[in-house]
């Protein structure tokens, strides 16, 4: 094939899978891996969970040792950001100035952490996308009880809250909505699990931050350190350490090339391509999902490995199409790959305290949610997601794995509503 190298934006679990599927699909020419952190690609799931507890330390989250990854012949630029992207030309730039071109591209991005202007430069406060965040968090909570707030009630905000509560911190759950984690969950199950973190000594505000306010007076030179926030309803609240957990942003600020779709995300069609030769995969993609008919995008571990090999596989097809057509065909006997529409059943889970859930399908945007608790005290309940009459979604908490996985064929393609809910019932109800 050409000199030109694949290139893989982004050291992620979505870019060594990419990387990894590139070359089981039969591309044996050069491939650049880039990465904007230092480290080798690493799992963020256990950053909020098991790294932030303690439990693990961050030689478990790598996802490939040094010697896993150098059989892959891979040209590794970790601590290197990509900051333009010519789609026409396939051509990539580096934050040093570098001009790469490729052959093709793969961004695998994912989404970077929101954050609040006022907390620039003031000690205490923290957000918790990167493996560093971690570390710096786990740091604070290791000196001696803390006062955390913890800014958002969604997934992440429910998942530190719950660490830091098991730690032995004083915590305070703010959200906008009432009901923890309602747009993955529903209200049924949200207000389970708000239950469960009131019972272990949380304390859940509704409300929505207004201002940080500094402990004290800092020293000439020292960075303020975080005393309490103001809400806005004028209520405060002291802290010690402040966790922002108020969403995430598509990673896609350096690809400002008009013949890209970068609204939420960055688009692509059913095959993850967003424009000829260039592909994306994970947190940062959002394509047409060819059986719910409208564009998707998750921010889910299980989406980003799928979708990186899906990716690696249709780009490696439509380079090979292009290499015949450049041979004017000599090759017609020959055996192509062919692209394939990614068309998951898409998968999330979350760990709180003892509690597991774990979700198939889309269960947010619906317009119809049914709960059933099937053993209050235990927490066990599954709840049933739909969309214009049809079921697309399901999430149980606390259920055993036989029924986990006879819910996901529940979903795996949409069905009337009704049928879905017998489904669900006899599944939740065999012996």
């Amino acid at each position: 094939m050409t000199a030109r190298p694949i290139a893989v934006v982004g050291a992620s679990a979505a870019g060594i899978t990419a990387a990894e599927a590139l070359r089981r699909a039969g591309w044996d020419g050069p491939l650049t891996l880039i990465g904007d952190e230092p480290h080798l690609p690493y799992d963020r799931p256990p950053l909020s969970k098991q790294l932030l507890h303690g439990a693990w330390e961050p030689e478990r989250l790598l996802l490939r040792s040094k010697e896993q990854i150098d059989p892959l012949g891979l040209e590794l630029r970790l601590g290197t950001r990509a900051t333009g992207l010519d789609v026409a030309t396939r051509t990539l730039t580096l934050d040093d100035g570098e001009r790469l071109a490729c052959a093709g591209v793969i961004i695998a991005t994912g989404v970077a952490a929101r954050t609040l202007p006022a907390a620039d430069g003031l000690a205490g406060v923290f957000t918790l996308r990167t493996l560093d965040d971690a570390l710096a968090l786990r740091d604070r909570l290791s000196g001696g009880a803390r006062r955390l707030v913890v800014v958002g009630n969604g997934v992440l905000g429910c998942e530190a809250a719950a660490v830091a509560r098991e730690l032995g911190h004083e915590v305070t759950l703010i959200g906008r909505q009432p009901v923890p984690m309602v747009a993955a969950v529903g209200a049924g199950i949200g207000e389970l699990l708000a239950e469960e973190h009131t019972a272990r000594g949380v304390r859940l505000l509704t409300g929505e931050l207004a201002e940080f306010e500094a402990a004290s007076e800092p020293a000439p030179g020292a960075p303020a350190q975080v005393g309490g926030v103001r809400l806005a309803d004028d209520s405060r609240l002291p802290a010690d350490l402040v966790l922002l957990a108020i969403g995430s942003e598509p990673a896609v600020g350096w690809l400002a090339d008009p013949a890209l779709d970068t609204t939420d995300g960055l688009g692509c069609d059913a095959y993850c391509a967003a424009a000829p030769g260039i592909y994306a995969a994970g947190d940062v993609a959002r394509w047409e999902h060819p059986l719910h008919g409208r564009p998707l995008r998750f921010e889910h571990r299980m989406n980003a490995t799928e979708q990186a090999m899906a990716a690696a596989r249709n780009l490696v097809a439509e380079l090979t199409a292009e290499r015949a057509a450049e041979d004017g065909g000599t090759d017609e006997g020959a055996e192509r790959p062919e692209r394939r529409p990614f068309a998951p059943v898409p998968y999330f889970w979350s760990d709180q305290y003892g509690l597991k859930l774990q979700a198939y399908g889309l269960t947010a945007g619906a317009d119809q949610v049914e709960t059933t608790v099937l053993d209050h005290d235990a927490r066990r309940a599954v709840a049933l997601f739909g969309r214009d009459g049809r079921a697309v979604g399901v999430l149980a908490c606390a259920l055993p794995p036989r029924q986990i996985r006879a819910l996901r064929a529940v979903v795996a393609t949409p069905v009337p509503w009704e049928e879905a809910r017998d489904r669900v019932r006899e599944a939740t109800t065999a012996g």
